[in-house]
């Protein structure tokens, strides 16, 4: 019987074959077909199709070259997918409204901004633009890596030299798999002034980049962009919103009517479907007050005029216009691109420091291939030299040599030449011998000899490197950068008239300890008995917790103060809102705050009126109180609402109607009380009047606004605490050192905090360790001023309270049994054996 032989058959899971198989494909995907490369800014359709039209010589300076031939080149050599993925690459690059600085050249009909599509490929031409020449400038001189194409029969470049930093002045788009990028364009000089800052300046911090340099994207249909938050965003984190308008003006004429004629589109607007579109609102009643519609565009530029009736509000109809199409749009910025092969979110810094990296390495690439070109012609032109210094024997002993190898071999022996040398002097041609090409020899080795030694002095210090860098770059831009196209104005919560199209509710804004902030509606936080178990206010981690709590409008302003004594501002609606349990946002992505500045007070306003007024105290004890009117108007970048002396810094402020009694406590255990109107109202920088006369290395810890029937709640860094009622604080006069408010010992330590209480809230207190313990103010014992107080969380050996801060009962998320549960255990009260004085005014 004949064996048969068992097929190779292997077993596979096939859950685990399809996991492998689909992994492989979305990175095949990721990274080379869908994301650009940060260095280049390229795709490799893109990065192929300009290669290919260098290598074919369709340069700028030469003639157009039917598309179908850069296309089938392309597909031939270096792309193998379909050829309409090549051409419609291609035909992007060749529009003037879809790349800022167009890469291709074209030839015929490309498309237009109504959508229309391009001639097929037999019919259109294109070459490299000038600016493309750049991208490819010195490919030649080993500054980039090649790969084999897909069948191994060709080279391609890895990635391009890249002369100026394409990924941010064109941008990118691409759709991969579990992911996608939406890079805007910029302007080429703002862009290439932060690569120079940078390269100057490697600490250089994004805000700084943003202020002095990038603004913001540039789009070649320009526009105006709305607002910096959603550009501060995309630029700080990588991700972000940013809302583009196109550009209108409204005609009054005689007879009552009024026109709007919109003459720039945002970006990727399709012209021609959104005229439809508001001929469609139109006809369906959702827009009213529009009597004609017509597109008027020409060669000249772009011009839609809409004609409205004599009764209607031209106003209103251009935010129904905004509201309801695409005369609005918000492009969604997420700056994905590859980095070492691997997809990266980046923020603007990072993406120029990368090209910056990139170009460093081309310029040294290309100089140590320049300077191995030099050496190689210096030691040709040493070996003529020494033919020159011996040219009768040399003469001889060729004309001696039966042949050209026995000729060489005497050259090199005799005159100890390399084989490159001595063939050197055998081609050389008699007319070199004459005197005056025997100069330029000698002139050029010397010339080469100065080369070498620039050569290598570059490639010794990075520096000249980055200096090179910065020369080439400012040339490009001297060559190619135009004005700035696309307008930056202050934010769409500036406009009132998008104020009017949004709804006015009652929010609340919250601010957590490590700096989130969030806008919730004020329903969320629905009223319950004391001691019901509230709701969650927000997701936080263990270590963080809501630190302000405002109840406002949307409408309202809310004003942040800084330690650094800067004031900033923005409108309630202004501030995302987010689910119940959601943890916000940072405030460095709403706000402009520096580095270094944290959020000390956050206040609403509805009404800038005379009538009130903010009462501002340092850590140096300097007091000012001043009208909320002075802070009407603030700057996006922040305003000085206190002028700080030295090291000072802002400890509080609150909002005050002028006459209230002020509480300012210390570090050391005094406290002063006060009626504010002991200190004048003074201008918005004015620094201030002394508040509470400080003693030897005491400072200010907390200032608060005190009235009968609170008690004062002290807390020390040992972990110490105690309330206090008000009444025993009597009222003096500002400028005193206060009175004993605490008894400060080597065992509970310095005075963290004094806060002003009711017995309602909740407080939190932190270590500098980052332990958190939360507890009711209620549970803690009510003593004289003398005393030490009770122990109220127990800190371990070096171990220090570094903050206490008040949780509002709106915030409560657990019940009073619970609390109870949490306290720790409180220990016997320890009255001062000292006599109470210190009582000095």
């Amino acid at each position: 019987m004949v064996d048969q032989q068992r097929p190779q058959v292997e077993e596979i899971n096939i859950s685990n074959e399809m996991r492998t198989a689909f992994l492989d494909y979305a990175m095949s995907v990721i990274v080379s077909r869908a994301l650009p490369d940060v260095r280049d800014g390229m795709k490799p359709v893109h990065r192929r199709i300009l290669y290919a039209m260098n290598d074919l010589g369709i340069q700028a300076d030469k003639a157009y070259k039917k598309s179908a031939r850069i296309v089938g080149d392309v597909l031939g050599k270096y792309h193998p997918h379909g050829d309409s993925s090549v051409y419609e690459a291609m035909v992007r690059m060749a529009q003037d409204f879809s790349y800022r600085y167009m890469l291709v050249d074209g030839h015929g009909n490309f498309g237009s901004v109504d959508g229309d599509s391009a001639a097929a490929m037999r019919y259109t031409e294109a070459r490299m633009s000038k600016i493309a020449m750049e991208l490819l400038r010195d490919i030649n001189k080993d500054t980039i890596d090649y790969q084999e194409n897909y069948d191994g029969s060709e080279k391609e470049p890895v990635v391009l030299p890249a002369r100026f930093p394409n990924l941010l002045v064109n941008g990118a788009s691409g759709i991969a798999v579990g992911m996608a990028t939406n890079i805007p364009p910029h302007h080429l000089g703002e862009t290439i002034d932060a690569v120079l800052a940078l390269s100057k300046n490697p600490d250089i911090t994004i805000q700084e980049l943003m202020e002095d340099y990038i603004h913001g994207p540039d789009f070649p249909t320009a526009g105006l962009i709305l607002g910096r938050s959603g550009i501060r965003k995309a630029y700080e984190t990588g991700k972000g919103s940013i809302t583009i308008r196109a550009k209108v003006h409204i005609e009054e004429h005689a007879n009552g009517k009024s026109t709007i004629l919109v003459s720039e589109l945002p970006y990727q607007v399709n012209k021609a479907k959104l005229i439809e579109k508001i001929a469609d609102y139109v006809r369906d009643k959702k827009i009213d007050g529009i009597t004609d519609l017509r597109d008027e565009s020409d060669r000249n530029g772009m011009r839609i005029v809409i004609e409205l009736r004599r009764d209607a509000n031209p106003n209103v109809v251009l935010n129904n216009l905004y509201k309801q199409t695409a005369l609005q749009t918000t492009f969604g910025v997420n700056m994905l691109a590859l980095h070492d092969g691997h997809p990266r979110v980046l923020n603007l810094k990072q993406t120029l420091q990368y090209y910056l990296d990139h170009q460093v390495v081309v310029i040294k690439r290309r100089t140590a291939y320049e300077l191995r070109k030099a050496e190689a012609r210096a030691h040709i032109l040493e070996g003529l030299r020494v033919a020159l210094d011996h040219l009768d024997e040399v003469i001889t002993l060729i004309r001696e040599s039966k042949t050209t190898d026995i000729a060489r071999e005497g050259l090199m022996t005799r005159f100890e030449l390399s084989e490159k040398q001595a063939q050197a002097i055998l081609d050389m041609r008699l007319q070199r011998l004459t005197g005056l090409e025997r100069e330029k020899i000698e002139e050029e080795y010397q010339d080469l000899i100065k080369l070498i030694a620039e050569l290598k002095a570059i490639l010794a210090d990075e520096e000249k490197v980055k200096e090179i860098i910065r020369e080439e770059l400012t040339e490009i831009k001297e060559r190619y950068s135009d004005e700035r196209r696309t307008e930056i104005v202050s934010g769409g919560a500036d406009f009132i008239e998008d104020e009017d199209l949004i709804p006015e509710e009652n929010v609340v804004i919250t601010l957590t300890h490590q700096g989130y902030v969030k806008r919730l509606p004020s329903s969320t936080y629905r009223t319950q008995r004391r001691g019901g178990r509230g709701v969650q206010g927000m997701g936080t981690n263990d270590d963080d917790f809501v630190e302000h709590l405002v109840s406002t409008s949307t409408h309202d302003t809310i004003l942040f103060f800084t330690n650094k004594g800067k004031v900033y501002k923005s409108k309630g609606y202004e501030i995302p809102e987010f689910s119940r349990t959601a943890k916000g946002i940072p405030i460095i992505n709403l706000l402009e705050i520096e580095k270094g500045e944290w959020i000390n007070a956050v206040i609403s306003v509805n009404d800038f009126e005379d009538d009130w007024y903010l009462f501002f105290t340092t850590k140096h004890g300097i007091s000012k109180r001043t009208k909320i009117s002075q802070f009407a108007n603030i700057r996006k970048g922040g305003l000085i609402a206190l002028n700080l002396r030295d090291e000072d810094e802002l400890i509080s402020v609150r909002l005050t109607d002028g006459n209230k009694h002020i509480m300012i406590g210390t570090r050391n255990g005094y406290l002063i009380r006060f009626p504010e109107e002991q200190i004048r109202s003074m201008g918005r920088t004015a620094a201030g009047v002394k508040g509470i006369s400080l003693r030897d290395d005491d400072i200010v810890v907390s200032m608060e606004i005190i009235e009968d029937g609170y008690h004062v709640l002290n807390v020390t860094e040992n972990g110490y605490g105690k309330r206090t009622p008000a009444e025993e604080y009597r009222i003096t006069n500002r400028g005193g050192k206060g009175i004993f408010t605490c008894n400060v010992t080597e065992k509970t330590g310095k005075i963290v905090a004094v806060k002003a209480v009711n017995g309602e809230e909740d407080i939190m207190i932190i270590t500098a360790a980052g332990v958190l313990i939360r507890m009711p103010v209620d549970s803690i014992s009510i003593t004289g001023r003398n005393t030490q107080g009770v122990k109220l969380i127990r800190v371990q050996d070096e171990e220090k309270v570094a903050t206490v801060a008040r949780i509002e009962p709106d915030e409560d998320d657990s019940n009073n049994e619970e609390k109870e549960e949490d306290q720790q255990e409180v220990v016997e009260i320890e009255e001062s054996s000292e006599p109470d004085v210190n009582e000095e005014e």
